[in-house]
């Protein structure tokens, strides 16, 4: 279990991600996101995800390097994620797609690249990709995005490696049990897309009495909600007191009956697409 902000699980490569991030989806490109990630770092976050369908790549990667000398760390020190998009998938165009959001970025390598959406009749093969650019040392890590439990077994069929993450929608109003016991079976870590619903949850009476209960935030509950059930979480904020309040998570624990009782707000409910249903 997480103790600090920095604090990491290690994958089944064995490559340490933190627990918690900065996810900048809706960040606009330039300043916004420039200072959004600057921040983060600044104030000792050590995972910034992004995905080449943000169209901030750029800014995170000024924002990476404004970040880096204000905070005195090495890039090594840092975990970056992004992702391929729908359009670029397929083999070629994945192993495209890579170097691109390297360009923009400015970096020499990411830690993370994940398939964004199961696009049907093209994942595997973008997969392949994925793993090519893995055993070439190109990325610490691969994974995927969005994907439900017949899509991870329709991956494993033909491929090398199995992914190392699966980052998807998760917050109070969808638990994904079935989906979270499947990943932790075959050791792929879950990974949490908009854990605070866009925003739609701060208003909850259930988890204002338990934020109430800690001097807590309900963005603090459902971020410590997440850690304690190992699941890795990337909040988004581009207010500095938000990222630094999204941080401020380990310093409380949640009981087993708060754990229930938030377990208990599951209505199978998303605020983004149903990876079955989704428009590619």
């Amino acid at each position: 279990m997480a103790k600090n902000l920095q604090d990491t699980i290690t994958l089944a490569n064995g490559v340490k991600i933190p627990w918690l991030g900065l996810g900048v989806f809706k960040v606009k490109e330039g300043s916004e996101v420039v200072d959004a990630v600057r921040t983060a770092i600044k104030y000792g976050y050590r995972s910034i995800d992004t995905a080449a369908i943000y169209g901030n790549e750029e800014g995170v990667g000024q924002g990476i390097k404004e970040g880096l000398q204000e905070a005195g760390i090495a890039r090594e020190d840092l975990f970056v994620t992004s992702k391929v998009w729908n359009a670029d998938q397929g083999y070629d165009s994945t192993l495209e797609a890579y170097q691109t959001s390297l360009k923009k970025l400015d970096l020499d390598y990411l830690d993370l690249y994940l398939i964004h959406w199961p696009v049907k009749g093209k994942y595997k093969d973008t997969w392949r990709a994925l793993e090519r650019i893995y055993h070439e040392g190109r990325v610490r890590a691969i994974g995927v995005s969005n994907f439900h439990v017949h899509h991870l077994k329709d991956v494993f069929q033909g491929s090398t490696i199995k992914p190392m993450i699966n980052q998807v929608e998760f917050h109070p109003r969808l638990i994904q049990k079935e989906l979270r016991a499947f990943c932790k079976e075959q050791g792929i870590q879950f990974e949490a897309w908009s854990p605070l619903m866009q925003g739609k949850l701060l208003d909850n009476p259930t988890l204002q009495g338990i934020a109430d209960k800690y001097g807590k935030s309900i963005a603090q509950v459902i971020i410590r909600w997440d850690l304690q059930n190992d699941v890795v979480t990337i909040p988004k904020s581009i207010k500095e007191h938000r990222i630094i309040e999204n941080s401020n998570v380990f310093d409380f624990e949640l009981t087993k009956e708060d754990l229930e009782q938030i377990d208990a707000l599951n209505q199978n409910q998303r605020v983004g697409s149903d990876p079955d249903n989704f428009n590619f």
